[in-house]
């Protein structure tokens, strides 16, 4: 049914092609098939073009009906035609395959707008002359096809951290490569009541410099952190004021998203309307949502490309960094400030966890208190802070003279679709998310040697990764794993952009942080591939970051020397 549908309009072509490629030549010593031998005018052969194809038509029908059902049409067009099928004809698998919405997409649909070259195709029967130029032969028909892009890459320039570990990037790995631990017993509020009353908080911070005084009394902590780590890895990339006049604005953009967002802002709103509306914060409502501090900072620095935010969790970071990747890669920007930022240090915060029975209780020692992948570990440790990432197209970085960290080389995400807080029990969303994470960067996995891991202290998540990166990367001996949350904790939506920090620091400095306060190591984990006690040289060739969060969303991106 398929080949008796496009037969006419076939017919049609391979006939005015006939004529057309014929009747450039010279009629008289070169008769066409539907010509008799004496010799007329060209336009009389023209004129005589419908009548002559009326009659073939049945011929001709009869020989492409069996032609779409059987092998294949590369005779009846080498026979009829001057000239040879083009390349993708051979490396096709023949017109019999493509069905009929596969044929009306070759020919062209009646009903569907046309482009050039099909308002080109289907005037040909019309025109010798115009058919002449559609058949011409394939060298100069790929001469006109447009040259394919060289897809842009995108390199780190900048970052910054606000964390328990320091409020600089160096300063924070530093600490990490020292083994310091920045869990303590909280302060922010008393919480005797609760079973948990440590956490990785931070004791002192401050925005003068950074964040107008008229906003650091009126935001949730969460901009606030945001705002600073964006600024501060704006300067740690070399974008001063003179820089910024000379950027374009309209390509750089900003995606920092929170798991949590204003929740004492909102928390406070609540309070006050115990008494009455007329007490609640103006901004409690804009100033609670996880846009917002995106939305702020973009006001604040005049840029007009990509904003906005995304929660999905413990895994928003990676979320951001890697859509800003992609924005850049399609040439939507040219700069983006990505990352993460969450502060839940309040008693409705600390309370919800609780009550989900996720923190660890090691209240008499808060330092030990997250261990991943050891058999004593018992929840995960709360933290608070904010990480930001500095992504630009390569040659644009170039033209600058930006120092280039690292090179983000990809990422994917997957969703477990099995449980709100529980991961797949064989790992399946882990596994997929990284293997689809190594093709799309096009990364073999011999090449990753460094990860670093979400491994956040529970019983169950710790393991499930565990095996799934078994599973991905095998016994490598080069393979080394460690996690930045035995130190500082979980810090929820930014964990990821403070891990990513952690990642290029370690990239950059060819040292590794170890795996503190892994002790005992849970039954089935190898403590070959994880990082001991202490920090260790390694020439990293790639370098993984996995997050996960609440959901089933599973996230990793890849990083890599610049070379």
């Amino acid at each position: 049914m398929a080949a008796s549908s496009v037969a006419s309009p076939l017919c049609t072509w391979l006939v005015a092609a006939c004529m057309s490629v014929t009747c450039d030549g010279d009629c008289s010593t070169r008769p066409s098939m539907l010509s008799s031998s004496k010799r007329r005018p060209k336009c009389a052969a023209r004129r005589r073009l419908p009548s002559k194809c009326s009659s073939f038509s049945a011929d001709f029908q009869k020989g492409l009906n069996s032609a779409f059902s059987g092998s294949s049409i590369q005779g009846l067009m080498s026979s009829c035609l001057a000239f040879e099928p083009c390349d993708e004809y051979y490396s096709s698998k023949g017109l019999s395959s493509l069905g009929s919405n596969g044929l009306s997409s070759l020919f062209g649909s009646k009903t569907g707008t046309t482009n050039r070259r099909q308002r080109r195709f289907h005037g040909a029967a019309h025109s010798g002359e115009t058919m002449a130029v559609a058949v011409q032969p394939t060298e100069e028909r790929t001469k006109q096809k447009k040259p394919t892009t060289r897809q842009r890459r995108v390199v780190v320039t900048g970052m910054s951290v606000v964390s328990p570990l320091g409020h600089d990037s160096d300063v924070f790995y530093n600490n990490l490569l020292e083994g310091v631990s920045g869990i303590s017993e909280i302060e922010a509020f008393d919480c005797t009541q609760f079973p948990t009353r440590i956490g990785g908080e931070i004791k002192s911070f401050s925005t003068d410099g950074w964040v107008a005084p008229k906003f650091s009394r009126r935001m949730d902590k969460f901009m606030l952190y945001m705002l600073t780590a964006g600024k501060k890895a704006l300067a740690d990339g070399g974008i001063t004021e003179d820089v910024m006049d000379q950027i374009d604005k309209a390509k750089c953009g900003v995606l920092i998203g929170s798991a949590m967002g204003g929740m004492k802002v909102f928390n406070d709103a609540i309070e006050a309307l115990r008494v009455s509306y007329k007490k609640m914060n103006p901004f409690c409502v804009p100033f609670a949502t996880t846009n917002m501090g995106s939305a702020m900072l973009a006001m604040d620095l005049g840029w007009m490309g990509p904003n906005y935010s995304i929660s999905t969790a413990c895994a928003t970071s990676n979320f951001c960094i890697l859509n800003s990747a992609n924005h850049i890669i399609r040439g939507e920007a040219d700069i983006m400030l990505c990352g993460g930022s969450d502060s839940v240090m309040i008693p409705i915060g600390l309370g919800g966890f609780v009550a989900c029975r996720a923190l660890s209780q090691r209240n008499s020692d808060p330092t030990k208190a997250s261990r991943p992948w050891d058999i004593n570990r018992d929840g995960f440790v709360m933290g608070e802070g904010a990480g930001v990432l500095l992504l630009e197209e390569l040659e644009h970085a170039k033209k600058r003279g930006a120092t280039i960290y690292a090179e983000f080389l990809g990422g994917s995400f997957t969703c477990d679709a099995y449980h709100m807080t529980e991961p797949h029990p064989d790992g399946a969303g882990v596994i997929l998310c990284i293997e689809k994470a190594l093709a799309q960067s096009g990364v073999s996995r011999e090449d990753v040697n460094y990860i670093n891991a979400h491994a956040t202290s529970t019983p169950a998540g710790d393991l499930k990764e565990y095996n799934a990166l078994i599973h991905c990367f095998g016994q490598n001996p080069e393979l080394r794993v460690n996690s930045t949350k035995s130190m500082i904790g979980h810090l929820l939506g930014a964990a990821g952009a403070v891990e990513a920090v952690a990642a290029v620091q370690a990239i950059r400095t060819g040292w590794i942080h170890p795996n503190i306060n892994l002790e005992n190591p849970d039954e089935g984990v190898d403590t070959k591939l994880l990082v001991g006690p202490k920090k260790e040289r390694l020439d990293i060739k790639v370098a993984l970051s996995n997050s996960f969060g609440f959901g089933g969303h599973n996230s990793s991106v890849l990083f890599a020397p610049y070379k």
